[in-house]
C-alpha cells in the first residue's frame, strides 16, 4: 500500500511537470508567436520604409534633374538677355551717332543756306555789274563806230593820235571782255561747286 501510494505520488509529481512543462512550452511558444508577429510587423514596416525611401529617392532624383534643367535654363537666358542687352547698347550708340549726325546735317543746311542766300546777292550784285559793263561796252563800241564812220568821212585816212586812241579802246574792250569771261568762269565754278555739295548731301 505504502509503494502504491508513493508510486501515485510520483505519477501525480510527474503528472503536474509535464503539464507544468507543457504550460511551459505552449507559453514559449505562443511568445514566440507573438515575436514573430511582431517580427514580421517590423520587418513589413522596415519594407514600407524602404519603400518610400525608394520613392523618396526618385522624387529627388526627379527634382535634382529638375533643377539642373533650370539651372541650365537661366544660364541660357541669362546669356540671352547679356547679348539682347549688348545689342540694345549697340543700337543706342547707332541712334546716338545718327542723332549726331542728322544735328551735323542740319548745321551744315544752315551754313549751306545761308551760303546760297551769300551766293544769290553776289550773283545779283555780279548781274547788275556786268550789266553795267555790257552797257559801257555798248557805249564804247557806238563810240567806235561813230569814230570809225567819221574817219571813213574823212576819206579813210587816220592820224596817229587817232589811231592810237582806236588802238588803246580796243585793248581796254579785250581786256574788259577778259575780265568778263574770267568773272563768268568764276562763277560757273561756284555754282558747280555748290550744286555737287548739294548734291552729296
Amino acid at each position: 500500500m505504502a509503494l502504491s501510494s508513493a508510486f501515485r505520488e510520483r505519477l501525480e509529481h510527474m503528472e503536474r511537470t509535464r503539464n507544468q512543462r507543457l504550460a511551459q512550452l505552449q507559453a514559449e511558444k505562443e511568445l514566440q508567436a507573438n515575436k514573430s508577429q511582431v517580427l514580421e510587423s517590423k520587418l513589413s514596416d522596415i519594407r514600407s520604409m524602404e519603400q518610400r525611401c525608394f520613392l523618396l529617392d526618385h522624387t529627388i532624383a526627379s527634382r535634382n534633374l529638375k533643377i539642373l534643367a533650370l539651372h541650365s535654363e537661366i544660364n541660357r537666358l541669362d546669356s540671352k538677355y547679356t547679348a539682347h542687352l549688348q545689342h540694345l547698347r549697340d543700337l543706342k550708340g547707332e541712334v546716338e551717332e545718327l542723332e549726331e549726325m542728322e544735328k551735323e546735317k542740319e548745321r551744315f543746311y544752315e551754313l549751306k543756306g545761308v551760303e546760297m542766300e551769300e551766293f544769290r546777292e553776289n550773283v545779283k550784285k555780279f548781274v547788275v555789274e556786268l550789266e553795267m559793263k555790257v552797257d559801257q561796252l555798248r557805249k564804247r563800241v557806238s563810240e567806235l563806230k561813230s569814230t570809225f564812220i567819221k574817219l571813213q568821212g574823212d576819206n579813210g585816212v587816220l592820224g596817229n593820235s587817232e589811231l592810237a586812241d582806236a588802238e588803246m579802246r580796243r585793248s581796254e574792250l579785250i581786256a574788259v571782255k577778259e575780265s568778263l569771261e574770267r568773272s563768268l568762269a568764276l562763277n560757273s565754278q561756284v555754282r558747280s561747286q555748290l550744286q555737287n555739295q548739294l548734291q552729296s548731301i
